[in-house]
């Protein structure tokens, strides 16, 4: 430790930026990692970092010479961040999605549809109005709006339909009676493309516990895939989106619109009206 302390003043002395740089880059990655951690609830993983960041600098250490637990601690940065990947698979796939696209992630939704646009502002019309029918009889649904295909898992997992979607449709496929009512459709451009799907949940602690099945698998979709999802509680009625691992509730049908209009890429993309996030 006295010749790691010697070495950090001799560089002081000789290379002040160097060291100064170092030392800001060093603390910015602390600060990062310590983050991510907390945000995700890993308090206790934070108290196990902290000892293990400062082992590896005891023992990589010249005056110690301990060249194996040395050696293995000075990797302790690799260990820590193959560590996150594993236990945080979710939350590091959406910050790298973030980072290779830095444009605001809703304008990633803007595809080139093979109908004319009138048909897409008929589909969201009869998106909403579903919705609002299926809240106002707190029926519950979960609606899946995919720009680009799902893998096939997901979608041989429901039945497939390939039908104009339509308020009577969607309707029908969550009536408390239908053997299709429990799963998740998927739906892109104005085609419903199967219903009944099942999809995976989000292990996001952070989630209220309050939230069902349905808010759980919609956050663990939009973690997972570029696709923005709809979801209407059987308790209360309430009307929810996930996008991006992010679950926002208490839509109207004219948020509902505004949003599914930008997802459909026939409005232009602004910041949207969100009343209460819970991630």
């Amino acid at each position: 430790m006295l010749d790691f302390i010697e070495k950090i003043k001799n560089t002081l002395i000789d290379r002040p930026v160097i060291a100064v740089a170092d030392m800001l880059l060093f603390a910015a990655l602390l600060y990062v990692t310590f983050a991510f951690l907390k945000k995700n609830n890993a308090e206790r993983l934070i108290l196990i970092v902290i000892p293990f960041v400062l082992l590896g600098a005891v023992f990589s250490s010249e005056a110690l010479a301990f060249p194996i637990m040395g050696r293995l601690l000075a990797f302790a940065a690799l260990f820590a961040a193959l560590a996150i990947v594993v236990l945080f698979p979710a939350e590091t796939r959406r910050a790298l999605r973030k980072l290779s696209s830095p444009r605001d992630s809703w304008e990633t939704f803007n595809t080139k549809y093979e109908v004319p646009d009138e048909e897409l502002s008929s589909a969201i019309d009869h998106i909403v109005r579903s919705t609002q029918n299926m809240a106002k009889k707190n029926t519950g649904a979960l609606l899946i709006i995919a720009p680009e295909s799902l893998p096939a898992h997901i979608l041989e997992s429901g039945t497939a339909i390939d039908g104009k979607v339509s308020n009577s449709l969607l309707e029908t496929i969550f009536y408390t009676k239908s053997p299709l009512h429990d799963g998740a459709v998927i739906i892109r451009g104005n085609r419903a493309v199967a219903a009944g799907c099942f999809l995976p949940l989000s292990q996001s602690l952070a989630i209220d516990k309050e939230l069902g099945t349905r808010h759980r698998a919609a956050i663990g979709i939009s973690e997972a895939y570029r696709v923005f999802a709809i979801i209407v509680s059987e308790e209360t009625g309430v009307i929810s989106v996930a996008d991006n691992g992010v679950l926002t509730r208490y839509y109207d049908s004219e948020m509902l619109t505004d949003a599914l209009q930008q997802v459909y890429g026939l409005k232009t993309v602004l910041a949207p009206k969100r009343k209460r996030k819970l991630q």
